[in-house]
């Protein structure tokens, strides 16, 4: 282990070095990519410090007390010891998980999209309740969520929301949420009282950086028209919605979110860049050839990644079977103890894959 973080360390003083040339500096694409690898060793080099330190601290505590004759200075320095060994154990714990193979997208700004499924309206108001609760997780952990495209029902349900995340480590957090979320409730226009059961869809994308997903003006089709809302009607006179489709693989997206028609453009090539980028993933890597479509299926409930039971005030995770009663904490965007038993469930199975137990 010491090998390797030694050779990381050294790899991370070259990245310092090689993002000072000028050749480097002139040239952003390349300055992105030395900037997102140095990031993400940062982290690593600073806890490999910190064990260095508590080494160093270990061995002087270790030397005095071999010379030292005094009772109480004797357990004073045996304190010493042992704490620098308790730091020592959490730290090579630390640099143990920081030494898996990480996802090379969790610092990623995302591209999330929230889709009502089975269930009607009750399951356009379930989507809306989704999107309420990532902006307010959002929100917490102070990342700037941009709106890009919104379907609304007319009754405050959404059939569709697309927004990105722009923030640190978004995607490390943001992609445990991809998948059938399902809902069990009363909804409000329900007289009986019979609890109804939908679902949303939950999609979340990569944003990549511009100069990797490049997009020249003869692959694209621009189209501009007025924005329009529930039914169809005109809600402004001015061609400020875009319509943009990519020649080559006929992709296609539609922003209307902006009153301005640049902003609305610069939305939609953000999409599209996540768009292709995601595909261009699913070519070069089989493991994540079905990301998206692995992710919300075909919307049915019985694909479910959680549940949302509003009766017993309870969320369950089926894929690491944990069940939490606070829906009502998690709806206002707790969803941290969520996550970080995801994030400790897929370190596990990559320790586990790579023989690690």
């Amino acid at each position: 282990m010491i090998a390797r973080l030694e050779s990381l360390v050294g790899r991370y003083r070259d990245l310092q070095e090689e993002m000072a040339k000028p050749e480097v500096i002139s040239d952003p694409g390349r300055l992105a990519t030395l900037g997102r690898e140095l990031h993400e060793l940062e982290e690593l080099v600073r806890v490999y410090d910190d064990y260095r330190r508590a080494r160093r601290e270990l061995e002087e505590a270790r030397d005095l007390l071999r010379q030292e004759r005094d009772p109480e200075m004797q357990e004073f320095l045996r304190g010493e010891q042992h704490a620098a060994e308790q730091r020592i154990h959490l730290l090579e714990d630390r640099l143990k998980v920081l030494l898996l193979p990480r996802d090379p997208n969790d610092s990623r700004d995302v591209v999330v999209e929230i889709q009502a499924a089975e269930g009607g309206q009750e399951a356009a108001l379930f989507a809306a309740d989704l999107f309420r609760m990532y902006s307010r997780w959002a929100d917490a952990k102070g990342w700037k969520i941009d709106v890009v495209d919104l379907q609304e029902t007319g009754i405050g349900g959404f059939d569709r929301i697309e927004f990105e995340v722009h923030g640190e480590g978004a995607y490390s957090q943001f992609k445990f949420e991809g998948g059938v979320h399902r809902v069990q409730r009363v909804p409000e226009t329900e007289s009986q009282g019979r609890i109804h059961t939908s679902a949303a869809t939950v999609a979340v994308l990569p944003e990549p950086d511009e100069v990797e997903v490049d997009l020249p003006e003869k692959d694209l089709r621009i189209e501009t028209s007025t924005s329009t809302g529930p039914g169809g009607q005109s809600v402004n006179t001015t061609y400020s919605a875009v319509r943009i489709t990519h020649l080559p693989t006929g992709m296609v997206v539609s922003i209307q979110d902006e009153k301005s028609q640049l902003k609305n453009r610069e939305k939609a090539l953000r999409v599209l860049r996540a768009r292709l980028y995601e595909r261009r993933l699913a070519e070069q890597h089989a493991e994540i050839g079905q990301l998206r479509r692995s992710m919300v299926r075909s919307g049915n409930r019985s694909e479910k990644i959680r549940t949302y039971n509003f009766k017993e005030n309870r969320v369950t995770d089926h894929r690491i079977n944990l069940t939490l009663y606070k829906l009502d904490r998690i709806l206002s965007g707790e969803l941290d103890e969520l996550i970080t038993q995801l994030a400790a469930a897929e370190r596990e199975a990559r320790s586990a894959a790579l023989g690690g137990g």
